[in-house]
């Protein structure tokens, strides 16, 4: 037990240690934390839907006498905890992207790692980009495929990688997020469709910080620049633009159904609650027009803000690298106090001395408030 002590310590000392903040209420576009009301600059809730109690109770209304209107599955989806709602979900889905199949996960973790870990053996290898998200680094290890991980978003290098190492394994599978969690750049799918083609390789994309926000049909990325077609594999989560739970992993009906039966994150987990599927259809079909008008308006807004701060991000994430650690929690504080929830993104999250406070773009703020904001910080 002293070494667990000795190691929390450590990352006290350098302001590594991490704890669950004392939230007790979350009020539209605003956070109230420890008797403070902050602008709320930390949410992935990146169309203001998950605090709307207009349109919760809506929902609640037109399905609390539903048979599925329930709060839990209690099973796995192989066993008893599946229903209509999740196969319409997943038709909802596959057809908003225009694949052949999709498949619900509990969280977009369990979906990256159950994807790569189950579809990747022996004899082959996996390409990924060096940013990617922990939930990939961890199907990586997991899988029993060889990995070999690319400079973030340097496309010659992974050429290099490619010309060196493909020929020298059965499957092969480049992996990228579109759009990066910590740094907000986007990848160019349009060269790593290129490549993957060049190198007989399979393309999975990660839209997790994309779907919702990006393409005329809340496609992401690929979405955005109709090239979904040559995506072999998509993930998107749930619980961020469309302020629900889950994760989604969208491909052609061989892959969907090898996943069935051999990701362990889907076959041992027990399913989502039906309520919360549920929900994420009434918003795909019912409420696809607000969720569009809501990604316009977000849209609109980082467009001001990059016009006027022009390499400040690519996207709705925006970082603001200070490099240590020490000096970052102690800025988040700052602004804490001065009403902006923004919190420090230190190691082991990023790479040492990278060290940022991320800020997150929703459709409710203003332009003014990113602006009073950005001058206070």
């Amino acid at each position: 037990m002293q070494n667990y002590i000795e190691k929390l310590d450590e990352l006290k000392s350098n302001s590594n240690f991490r704890f669950i903040k004392n939230i007790s209420e979350k009020v539209g576009k605003y956070i109230i934390a420890d008797n403070k009301k902050m602008l709320n600059l930390s949410s992935n809730d990146y169309l203001n839907l998950s605090t709307d109690k207009d349109l919760i109770l809506e929902f609640v209304d037109k399905y609390k006498n539903n048979n599925e209107f329930l709060f839990s599955s209690a099973s796995a989806r192989l066993l008893t905890g599946n229903s209509k709602c999740y196969f319409k979900l997943e038709e909802n889905i596959k057809n908003l992207f225009k694949k052949e199949a999709s498949l619900i996960f509990n969280t977009g973790y369990q979906c990256n790692q159950g994807v790569i870990s189950a579809l990747f053996n022996k004899g082959d290898c996996i390409f990924s980009d060096k940013l990617n998200h922990a939930s990939i680094v961890s199907g990586l290890k997991l899988s029993l495929a060889e990995h070999f991980r690319y400079k973030h978003n340097d496309y010659d290098n992974l050429e290099k990688m490619l010309s060196q190492k493909r020929n020298n394994y059965n499957n092969a599978i480049i992996i990228s997020e579109s759009v990066f969690s910590m740094d907000g750049d986007i990848a160019d799918i349009k060269k790593l469709i290129e490549l993957k083609k060049k190198y007989n390789c399979l393309l999975m994309i990660d839209e997790a910080h994309a779907f919702g926000v990006f393409g005329d049909n809340l496609t992401g990325v690929a979405g955005k620049y109709n090239l979904t077609d040559d995506i072999d594999i998509i993930t998107i989560t749930l619980g961020k633009s469309l302020a629900s739970m889950g994760a989604v992993c969208i491909s052609n009906k061989t892959i969907t159904d090898y996943l069935i039966n051999k990701a362990s994150s889907f076959i041992f987990s027990t399913a989502i609650p039906s309520v919360n599927i549920m929900w994420s259809n009434f918003l795909l079909e019912d409420k696809f027009d607000l969720l569009i008008s809501k990604k316009e308006k977000l849209n609109s807004l980082f467009n001001e803000v990059h016009k006027i701060y022009p390499t400040i991000s690519s996207s709705q994430i925006i970082p603001v690298v200070l490099k240590d650690a020490i000096k970052t929690s102690s800025k988040a504080c700052e602004l804490q106090n001065s009403g902006y929830y923004v919190l420090p993104i230190n190691p082991p999250t990023v790479p040492v001395g990278t060290s940022r406070l991320r800020v997150s773009l929703t459709s409710d703020i203003t332009l003014k408030e990113i602006k009073t904001f950005i001058e206070r910080l």
